[in-house]
């Protein structure tokens, strides 16, 4: 008879994960939105980073990506109703951001370009390295928004084949094509280098 309650008994909402969070921030919770920020920041920031090019433009868009969150906190659905995980719901708005924000993009930000050498020990490798991550990274600025976004998910940020369809709004079938058209274009572009 317990066995048959516990069973029946609605999912309990522990109060610091992020679906009780997000309840108490369509409250108006400022100190749960802080929490909710806290927690997501660095690795949206990081993300946003990687698929814009640019630190100011992913500042930008995960700062819209958390206004949204604030104003429309009410609006998310928590799995335990049916609806996506808050970091799948975010991460998909920061995803989208980026790629509307690197469409929107007609100069190279003044962050972006390079520094000259300072001098120190071993210069011509530091230099080699930068070179050598300044191919990589404007070879992953040609692919197209998708293919971007899913190598920058699976292989940046170490999100899962799952995590990452999911935040793509696509299948798990359709993001492993574009991973493999992402590193085929990645291989074209790179090697023939070195051949």
């Amino acid at each position: 008879m317990i066995k048959e309650r516990a069973e029946t008994a609605p999912v309990r909402i522990s109060g610091d994960d992020d679906a009780a969070l997000m309840q108490k921030i369509s409250c108006g919770d400022s100190r749960a939105f802080e929490k909710l920020v806290h927690r997501h920041l660095p690795r949206s920031v990081r993300m946003a980073a990687r698929i814009t090019g640019s630190s100011a433009e992913a500042e930008d868009a995960v700062q819209e990506a958390f206004i949204r969150v604030w104003k429309h906190a009410a609006e998310w659905e928590s799995p335990h109703t049916a609806g996506a995980q808050f970091s799948t719901w975010f991460y998909r708005i920061v995803l989208n951001l980026c790629i509307d924000h690197k469409r929107k993009r007609i100069f190279t930000p003044l962050e972006e370009i390079s520094e000259p050498d300072d001098g120190r020990d071993n210069a011509e490798a530091s230099l080699q390295r930068h070179e050598l991550s300044e191919r990589v990274r404007g070879a992953i600025d040609t692919l197209p928004d998708r293919q971007r976004a899913a190598f920058v998910l699976c292989f940046y940020e170490e999100c899962s084949n799952k995590e990452a369809a999911s935040i793509l709004g696509v299948s798990v079938k359709a993001l492993e094509s574009l991973l493999v058209r992402a590193r085929k274009s990645l291989h074209d572009k790179l090697l023939p280098e070195k051949q």
